[in-house]
């Protein structure tokens, strides 16, 4: 028998204290906050509690949120990242 915990995608985050069910996992840049457990699967770009009334976080400013967080670590986001981040959110560079 295996298990698995949590599977949370890049640029993603959550509050303190969030609680996962085991096999959650959760798509690329969302923030999970709230009481109670999100949903088994959360989409990408969700913000909310993952489970009920999810807003949607504007691919733009998740984009420019990563460079940010890169930056901070000395990494530049590349043409292909930023492609690759559009792509995920089914939204062309115009986006």
């Amino acid at each position: 028998q295996q298990f698995l915990g949590l599977l949370m995608g890049e640029h993603s985050k959550c509050s303190i204290g969030a609680r996962f069910n085991t096999g959650t996992v959760v798509g690329t840049s969302s923030n999970i906050f709230g009481n109670g457990m999100p949903a088994k699967y959360v989409p990408s770009f969700s913000w909310g509690d993952g489970h009920t009334g999810n807003g949607e976080y504007e691919v733009g400013k998740a984009v420019e949120t990563a460079r940010r967080v890169m930056a901070r670590r000395k990494v530049e986001m590349s043409v292909a990242y930023e492609a690759m981040f559009r792509a995920v959110a089914g939204v062309g560079s115009n986006g």
